[in-house]
């Protein structure tokens, strides 16, 4: 078996079905470019269509191969600064280390975390630690993998309280064509999701979540059909009635066309629905 995924990456194909190809309430522009001395910008601006307030993001990533270093610098409409400087496959062959920090010039603040992953066949480990003299909180989490099947553990733990923060188990199945997982989140929240990739053109994606003491539970079903090479189609309803729709077009290689909208199925004639439409460019 190959390298598994990490924590935060199991269940991933089952939830991209739910929301990829979805901006419900939003106008968004998406610009992705790349200079011929190899640094990657990555420019985003979108508008909430209910306050109208707009928010907008720069990302630069500029890479050197040979010794594994990758800088990141990012800024955003709320005047945050963030950098990280990473290292990866030089200390040890599947080992990245990386630290990052961020800085708010109109208040002062600052912060940071060192992060750390490895990665090898049957296994991925991980650790980030956040940098505060108060106390940091340091995060960890395991995936092992063996012949498709797939077992994870999250942890958090605060130093300042001396107490756990956060304690997550998962546990799940990979085949070629197929993805079960299950996780239990502080022994209280409790989620399982299933990915069925049908054909070349048609996924499908099934979740189900429930929380502990309460008769609330929470399912939904989502499906993806790829028309051709430049068009899909996404639906996807849950057990709210909330129904939502997507359409992607590729208009031209490099510009995409997304628009998509949520329909209160239980309040259709009150209102409320919501459209999104999205571009994204790239050069």
């Amino acid at each position: 078996m190959a390298v598994p995924p990490s924590y935060s990456d199991l269940g991933k194909s089952a939830r991209d079905v739910f929301n990829k190809g979805y901006g419900f309430g939003m106008v968004k522009l998406e610009l992705k470019t790349k200079s011929s001395s190899g640094v990657e910008f990555s420019a985003t601006g979108s508008s909430n269509t209910d306050t109208g307030k707009a928010s907008g993001s720069l990302e630069t990533k500029y890479k050197i191969k040979d010794y594994g270093l990758t800088f990141t610098q990012k800024w955003n409409t709320d005047n945050t600064l963030g950098t990280e400087v990473s290292v990866e496959d030089q200390l040890a062959e599947g080992l990245k280390v990386a630290l990052d920090t961020t800085f708010v010039p109109n208040t002062g603040k600052k912060s940071g975390k060192l992060k750390t992953s490895y990665k090898r066949e049957l296994v991925n480990l991980g650790c980030n630690i956040d940098i505060d003299l108060a106390g940091p909180t340091i995060y960890g989490w395991a995936v092992l993998g063996y012949e498709g099947w797939l077992a994870g553990y999250q942890i958090a733990f605060d130093t300042a309280k001396s107490k756990l923060s956060q304690n997550n188990f998962a546990l799940g199945y990979k085949a070629g064509d197929f993805q079960l997982h299950t996780n239990v989140n502080d022994g209280t929240e409790f989620g399982g999701s299933i990915y069925q990739k049908v054909n070349d053109k048609v996924e499908t994606s099934v979740n189900l979540a429930w929380t502990a003491g309460s008769n609330n539970t929470r399912f939904g079903i989502a499906a993806k059909y790829q028309l051709d090479d430049k068009t899909s189609i996404m639906a996807k309803v849950n057990n709210a009635s909330l129904i939502g729709m997507g359409y992607s077009h590729t208009l031209r290689p490099g510009v995409k066309l997304t628009i998509s909208g949520l329909v209160d199925g239980k309040n259709f004639s009150a209102g409320g629905h919501k459209v999104g439409l999205g571009f994204e460019l790239e050069a």
